[in-house]
């Protein structure tokens, strides 16, 4: 029993082993709940899974299993970042500590009684435990403000290569300050909706109803509620991962007014479509995307300069192919900055092209087209997160030599080879008419189908690495539960 104390403790209670088991049951629901899609029917996996489990899907409930099911993953993500955050950002020992029991049993219990009610029969009691899983993760969101307060004189900047004001108040900090404070404001935004459920609002994907000429207000704040969250999602990752490369220097101080700035007004837009600014709430949203935009790329500038400079260091004159040798030597570093490049070719770029050019060319093309689009945009940044993530925690966990090499080349080549794939699937109708689209559709879904395959494989080989790492007496995880965050060390220094 003492022995599975220590597991139990390195598992709930280090960063590591909190981010192992957020990653575990993340990777489980989408392994479980994957075998549900369309090609898993079409080989009859689908109903073999449905009655070997006793699941009980109704066709008129599928919109609210869906719901139901993003959101718990996307707790867990959220989990995921507030103990990197927690890790890497200094606050009183109390509010770390309660944001982390908080949110993690927010969390699990979100993903256990959640689901539970979405697919296995509707027992309100799970519904009302889901509620209130939700509501501690809220609680934990407004812990960690309070624990981020970027004012308080304890965490005054004094080192002159970081963005502050002249009286020392930390701007980083208080970047992570109002993105968190925004994204527990605007999980109220998506919450008001769900509390009208049966009292005249129904169950809907946002992708469905694009093309309505009127939406209630209702309706316009539940699309609002999930791009905000998925953009803050995204904007919280950046500041992490800017934190972990220690980004610093003439770009950070740039930078951050710039991600502070961006955020607000972001924000501000998002929260307009609900309010007599719903005609411009766009043209309010790409005003604050673009300085939060600029504010990514000088984090990659930054990160591809520091790896240039750390791999040429004994090089006099470095030629351009040692640059990039240096640039590529290490995919675990390299790869974060890389995947926020890639997303404007595969997110960014896609969703502006298609939002100037919406009226001339998407909206003359079937409804279905521009649902696909819609889809994919956000899922495909949804899982650009996602590998931004896995190739993090390879680097934290301190995965070496070829294991590292293969761990990190593998996420990055895989997971974009399906990115691209799925790009060219939402926007064929561009080049290839509908009736000779089948070759090019029957392609592009082939590699995302081995891409995103590829990653689940390696990521598999990652939990079961793990795992048997939890059998050994004196395995790695015994060296992970004694090693100190950055954050702690800050505080008492």
């Amino acid at each position: 029993m003492r022995e599975l104390g220590k597991r139990l403790a390195y598992l709930f209670s280090s960063t590591k082993g909190l981010i192992l088991v957020a990653i575990a049951v993340i990777a489980l629901e989408t392994a479980l709940f994957g075998l549900l899609s369309g090609p898993m029917a079409e080989i009859g996996v689908r109903d073999w899974v449905i009655k070997t489990l006793g699941m009980h899907l109704l066709p008129a409930e599928r919109e609210g299993r869906i719901i139901i099911l993003y959101h718990t993953i996307a707790m867990a993500v959220i989990a995921i970042e507030t103990y990197l955050l927690t890790a890497l950002v200094g606050m009183a020992s109390f509010y770390r500590t309660a944001v982390r029991v908080l949110i993690t049993v927010g969390y699990l219990t979100a993903m256990i009684f959640g689901l539970g009610f979405a697919y296995w029969g509707h027992n309100w009691a799970f519904h009302g435990l889901y509620l209130a899983s939700l509501t501690l993760i809220f609680f934990a969101g407004v812990l960690l403000c309070i624990g981020l307060w970027p004012w308080n004189k304890a965490y005054r900047v004094r080192d002159p290569a970081y963005a502050h004001t002249r009286s020392g108040i930390d701007l980083e900090r208080v970047a992570f300050f109002a993105t968190a404070l925004t994204t527990v404001i605007s999980a109220i935004f998506g919450a008001v909706p769900g509390a009208y459920y049966a009292n005249g609002f129904q169950t809907f994907l946002a992708e469905d109803i694009i093309r309505l000429p009127e939406k209630t207000g209702l309706q316009y704040a539940v699309i609002g509620h999930l791009h905000i969250m998925l953009a803050l999602i995204a904007i919280m990752l950046t500041l992490i991962i800017g934190r972990w490369l220690d980004f610093k220097g003439i770009l950070h101080k740039i930078a951050m007014p710039l991600m502070i700035l961006g955020t607000l007004v972001l924000n501000l837009g998002v929260w307009g479509v609900v309010t007599p600014l719903e005609p411009i709430a766009h043209m309010i949203i790409y005003v604050g995307a673009t300085p939060a935009m600029l504010a990514a790329l000088m984090l990659v500038i930054f990160g591809w300069d520091q790896l240039i400079r750390e791999g040429t260091r004994d090089v006099p004159k470095p030629s351009a192919g040692q640059k990039l040798r240096a640039l590529l030597r290490d995919p675990l570093r390299f790869g974060p900055l890389w995947q926020m490049v890639f997303m404007n070719f595969t997110v960014s770029g896609v969703g502006i092209f298609v939002a100037v050019r919406l009226d001339e060319i998407f909206r003359q093309w079937p409804a279905r087209e521009e649902r696909l689009i819609l889809t994919g945009h956000w899922h495909v940044l949804s899982a650009i997160i996602a590998t931004i993530i896995l190739l993090y925690y390879g680097d934290l966990i301190g995965l070496k030599g070829w294991v590292r090499r293969l761990y990190g080349w593998g996420i990055i080549l895989f997971s974009d080879l399906a990115f691209a794939a799925v790009t060219v699937y939402e926007l064929k109708r561009l080049v290839v008419s509908e009736a000779r689209q089948q070759p090019l559709v029957n392609t592009v879904l082939l590699l995302v189908d081995i891409g995103l395959g590829m990653v689940l494989v390696i990521l598999a080989l990652l939990l079961i690495w793990r795992l048997l790492d939890l059998f050994r007496r004196e395995g790695r995880w015994t060296v992970e539960a004694n090693q100190t965050d950055p954050a702690e060390m800050e505080v008492k220094a």
